[in-house]
């Protein structure tokens, strides 16, 4: 199956504009041919808010958001899963909860949401924490083959808990909607790729924004990492970019390392429970 992650510069508060733009990049550059198309964290409002009445007016229901339904149109059309960060409205209108979410949105329509984990900075002020755990959903390549599909956000690739939650819970494949502004994740995402043996794709985006206040530089160079920990494709740190890979997401159901040694089988949970528990580095 083809994997394609897109990488692009965003307008805040320019949904319609981000919209289209994405949708351009998916036709001109070859990820409407793709089986999993993963855009990055956010994607069509924007990431460094005003202020806390910016990020909830341009959040939005799910599924019935223009996003997802725009998301929806795109996987009928294509034929592809997509996988897409949003500010999430869920709730009443009277006591409403936001979230900084991401969707997985397949050709027959919305499947469900991951609501992130651990937040980054002045999303804590935006947003509440997820809700929702680390799912992992079975969806399917084009020509009908299973594989399965988790979901972490960003800054939870800090946290190895998230992608060993994912792996625990049979991913295969990891999208990874990103607005990344440290500098270390691209170098990790190799590493969390390979001590879970699972693929990894992180669609990042570039440019910067200004809160009025600061302003942050997005750091581009979104990732598709291999359970070997090989960088399978890479985009540059300005600029959009449409990177595409082929893979086979049954790869990563070979835990045999070698004769004598088992990914799965090797590991000793029960010595990890109390350093788990203990909250101490």
């Amino acid at each position: 199956m083809k994997l394609a992650v897109i990488q692009f510069d965003v307008e805040k508060g320019g949904v319609e504009a981000n919209l289209a733009h994405a949708e351009s990049l998916l036709h001109e550059q070859g990820g409407a041919e793709a089986d999993l198309v993963v855009l990055p964290e956010l994607f069509a409002t924007g990431y460094f808010f005003d202020s806390t009445e910016q990020a909830h007016a341009l959040a939005e229901p799910v599924p019935d958001g223009r996003t997802v339904r725009r998301l929806e149109a795109w996987a009928r059309e294509t034929g592809a899963t997509f996988v897409a960060g949003l500010a999430e409205r869920a709730g009443s209108s009277r006591r409403p909860a936001h979230y900084n979410s991401a969707v997985v949105v397949a050709p027959r329509g919305w499947l469900g949401t991951y609501r992130k984990t651990h937040l980054y900075y002045e999303e804590t002020q935006h947003f509440r924490p997820g809700d929702t755990g680390f799912p992992v959903w079975t969806v399917a390549d084009r020509a009908g083959r299973p594989y399965r599909l988790g979901v972490m956000v960003c800054f939870d690739w800090f946290f190895p808990e998230s992608a060993r939650a994912l792996a625990a819970g049979g991913a295969d494949v990891v999208a990874h909607p990103s607005n990344l502004v440290l500098p270390h994740c691209p170098e990790a995402m190799p590493i969390r790729a390979l001590e879970n043996g699972v693929f990894t794709a992180t669609a990042n985006r570039t440019g910067s924004e200004s809160n009025g206040r600061e302003t942050l530089t997005f750091i581009g160079r979104s990732r598709i990492c291999s359970p070997r920990a090989e960088v399978l494709a890479e985009a540059p740190r300005v600029g959009d970019a449409v990177l595409t890979a082929e893979v086979d997401p049954h790869d990563a159901r070979d835990r045999q390392l070698n004769a004598y040694n088992h990914r799965d089988d090797d590991r000793r949970p029960a010595l990890y429970a109390s350093y788990a528990s203990s909250g101490v580095g």
